[in-house]
């Protein structure tokens, strides 16, 4: 093993291919076969909502920008983890790993899982009372392959990446091929509230959709030439999804409309059983399921890297910044992310904590973007093999982005921003004692924190 504190050496295997599908792996879940409806009803009409989607992808673009740049000067694992330390200090890093930990990434596993099993579970005909020992063996399985090495996570991301394409492939010539479908539905009524803030309001599930490509800076140490090939597995996996994303709005549209899009409840099931019945409906679930198990691999496969790094910093359980010896892999940071999530689905409670802390993943979305400005402006008159385009209007624009989000996340139920702002403060303390703990071991061991 590694003791923590010292340079680790990961076996570089992701390629611009694998970094690719990582992006659009992390960005594609069930949001697209389900957020559409939510923006017809916000905007209903057909433009609005090709408009709605279209700055949403504008939007993923700008971030991509963004994060590329980032990763090209610091590709060391941990991403955004690392930009926050180096940028404005440890606290608000720490705090960023704290929440992923406890809530972001173990709270949307356990969510991801329990999506995955409520698809899964019909098709191997299994008892809905199965669904979450099922979503918890997923979690399991995926973790152990993910302790076996980037390579089996990253071939298992590779594989169920092309699988949930090839199913929303299916989804989109299914409706251009066929004669346009109508479906009768009570028109949507006109929303009251001005088209600014209307388009405002359906931005927020469009942008959630967009979210995720963040995730492959992860592991931007373990990528073949980081500084080349993670800001064009950025650009290039953000590009593909908006332009699935696009293609598979206009499917809905051309098969329901927007009256009938704004009224269901699952608009890939409708389409796919209204022209295939049954056997259609059933292909949609294995695709959902498909690219639910997929993103569920992604999250396993990348955040403990950031747990990783603050073991590094000395701020946190030495034992995670240790790497297999032969796997080269942070095992325990695997497998207390595994335990965490599996604990959190059979309690039930991944839920309020996913409500409680959504406001405060897309805070430090903002922030880390921010850190930009503080490496440009350290680093001013130095160049880097890439450079983010339109800085720095592209910088503001996206973190204007995320301040509308979270605006709009508080405004819409305060009172989880005040739990979610209540979990953030509990790690204050931790926070204190590891760093109180890691400056009296750099007295013997010089270097153990990084600020």
């Amino acid at each position: 093993m590694i003791a923590p504190g010292t340079p680790v050496a990961y076996a570089r295997r992701i390629g611009l291919f694998s970094g690719t599908m990582l992006v659009v792996g992390g960005i594609i879940g069930s949001g697209i076969f389900l957020n559409p409806a939510i923006v017809a009803q916000r905007v209903g009409s057909a433009r609005l909502i090709m408009l709605t989607w279209a700055l949403g992808a504008v939007v993923a673009l700008l971030g991509a920008f963004i994060f590329a740049e980032l990763g090209a000067r610091h590709p060391a694992a941990g991403g955004g983890y690392v930009y926050l330390r180096d940028a404005f200090g440890p606290l608000p890093a720490f705090l960023y790993g704290w929440a992923l930990l406890l809530a972001i990434a173990t709270g949307a596993a356990a969510a991801v899982a329990v999506t995955f099993a409520s698809y899964a579970a019909p098709l191997f005909g299994l008892a809905p009372s199965a669904e979450p020992w099922l979503a918890a063996g997923a979690i399991a399985l995926l973790s152990a392959i993910n302790v076996l090495g980037v390579r089996p996570g990253t071939l298992t991301q590779n594989v169920f990446t092309l699988l949930k394409l090839a199913a929303i492939a299916a989804l989109v010539v299914s409706a251009l091929v066929a004669p346009p479908i109508v479906v009768t539905a009570a028109p949507v009524a006109p929303s009251s509230s001005p088209l600014v803030l209307a388009i405002g309001t359906a931005l927020v599930p469009v942008l959630f959709a967009y979210g995720g490509w963040q995730q492959t800076n992860f592991v931007a140490e373990e990528m073949v030439d980081a500084e080349r090939s993670l800001p064009r597995a950025l650009v290039i996996g953000v590009a593909i999804v908006a332009v699935v994303y696009l293609a598979v709005n206009l499917t809905y549209l051309r098969a329901l409309g927007v009256p009938a899009l704004a009224a269901s409840r699952a608009p890939a099931a409708d389409v796919m059983g209204a022209y295939f019945g049954e056997t259609g409906r059933r292909l949609i679930a294995a695709g959902i399921a498909v690219s639910t198990f997929g993103f569920l691999n992604l999250v396993i496969l990348v955040t403990p890297r950031v747990y990783q790094a603050m073991a590094r910093d000395g701020l946190f359980f030495a034992s995670f910044a240790e790497l297999h010896p032969r796997f080269r892999t942070p095992v325990a940071a695997i497998v207390v992310q595994g335990v965490w999530a599996i604990g959190l689905l059979l309690s039930g409670s991944y839920g309020q904590l996913l409500d409680y802390v959504t406001f405060a993943d897309w805070i430090f979305f903002g922030i880390t973007a921010a850190t930009l400005f503080v490496y440009r402006r350290r680093d001013d008159g130095l160049t880097t093999g890439y450079r983010a385009p339109f800085h720095p209007v592209s910088a503001i624009l996206f973190c204007a982005a995320c301040v509308y989000v979270v605006v709009g996340a508080i405004a819409s139920n305060p009172w989880n921003a005040v739990r979610g702002a209540l979990l953030l403060a509990a790690g204050l303390p931790v926070y204190y004692f590891w760093s109180r703990r890691a400056r009296w071991r750099a007295g013997a061991q010089p270097g153990n924190l990084r600020g």
